[in-house]
């Protein structure tokens, strides 16, 4: 663990050089948490006649089976095995990827229709895996695209499931891996943003509501923004007090401007983006325009997190604290929060910790999750 810490180290050090009198310490799980971790996977099948179903990643034109990655949850690993046994051949059903959610699972297959009784020997026991709900997912063209609007079924189960917070997810959720690292993370940005009732908090790239739950929680005007219809209907149950408007976050510009100009005491901002970063539009008018007193920023991309602070301290943002997490150990991925505030605003006494109110329901899962998990740092 020790020399991948410090590889990871070095590369943040490198990559985000310009602010390293911040840099805090990698942020770890203990050793037994660092396998078994991932419940969200993709994985590509390829059917032999011989051998049967595989289940893996591709590397240029063959798939790597990985029917018992160390890293996947064990529901995960279940899961292949009991398929490999019971999945008819692809000429009757051509599944080209398996997709986990927690304890959703999705059978993406490249077609328009499959015969009804394909999936009779699957259907026997699905829940003996550890999945709560099973989706047959027929999308003719699926590839780098996933996921269609239409040809969703419910073929065995309950169609949705809660995570370790109790969020309520589909089978589509973005599930942060280590919920209770995901916590520590949660801990630090809630800390620094101080969120009340006489604030509003803009939530970008908002997912299925786990910090819309906390900003709101707190009492603060919250507006949540997210791509995904599946994402915004659950996060729209998990933080019912919260605003959740649905599309990209260039497209929902207006709205959010006009809602700002509306608010309350100090204005926040809470984004978490995909590795590309911020779009541009949407960073010129965090730092131009809307200007919130204090921003938390969650990012997968050290290399465009880089990108964005640079451009709010050229905008007159102070960055306060860059806290990295190892989200996925055993691999070269990163997570790394980072805590800006408007210059000449007062700067943190020390480096934020804790949710600020114990009495929260966040607070409270948090605390259950750290029962179950002890974080150690590395």
């Amino acid at each position: 663990m020790a020399s991948s810490h410090a590889q990871k180290q070095i590369y943040l050090s490198r990559v985000l050089g310009a602010w390293s009198d911040r840099l805090q310490p990698l942020c770890g799980a203990p050793e037994p948490a660092r396998l078994g971790y991932r419940q969200r996977v993709t994985l590509t099948t390829a059917h032999d006649a011989t051998s049967g179903w595989s289940f893996g990643l591709m590397r240029r034109d063959e798939l790597i089976a990985i029917h018992d990655c160390p890293v996947h949850d064990p529901r995960v690993r279940a899961l292949v095995h009991y398929l490999t046994e019971r999945l008819p051949p692809f000429d009757v059903l051509p599944l080209a990827y398996l997709q986990v959610a927690g304890r959703q699972a999705t059978l993406i297959v490249k077609a328009r229709e499959v015969a009804t009784a394909a999936l009779d020997a699957v259907l026997d026991a699905p829940g003996s895996t550890g999945v709560e709900g099973l989706w047959l997912h027929l999308h003719p063209s699926a590839g780098r695209r996933l996921f269609a609007r239409s040809g969703w079924r419910l073929v065995w189960g309950s169609p949705e499931s809660r995570d370790e917070l109790g969020l309520v997810h589909g089978p589509t959720a973005f599930l942060q891996p280590l919920p209770a690292l995901h916590l520590e993370a949660l801990e630090a940005a809630a800390a620094h943003l101080r969120a009340c009732e006489d604030a509003s908090v803009l939530d970008l790239y908002c997912g299925h509501g786990a910090t819309l739950r906390i900003w709101a929680g707190a009492g603060a005007r919250t507006l949540g923004v997210e791509l995904s219809g599946e994402a915004v209907r659950n996060a729209a149950r998990n933080a019912p007090r919260a605003q959740v408007l649905r599309g990209a976050a260039t497209q929902r510009l207006p709205q959010i401007r006009a809602w700002w100009k509306e608010g309350r005491g100090e204005g926040l901002a809470y984004v978490n983006p995909p590795r590309s970063g911020l779009d541009g539009e949407v960073a010129q008018a965090l730092a131009q325009e809307l200007r919130p007193a204090r921003i938390a920023y969650l990012s997968c991309s050290a290399g465009t997190l880089a990108r964005d602070l640079d451009l709010l301290e050229k905008a007159g943002y102070r960055i306060d604290a860059i806290l990295p997490f190892d989200f996925f150990p055993q691999t070269h991925h990163v997570e790394t929060l980072a805590l800006a505030g408007l210059a000449g605003s007062p700067a943190p006494a020390q480096r934020p910790r804790r949710l600020p109110s114990s009495r929260s329901s966040a607070a409270r899962a948090t605390a259950s999750s750290r029962r179950r998990l002890r974080l150690t740092r590395g």
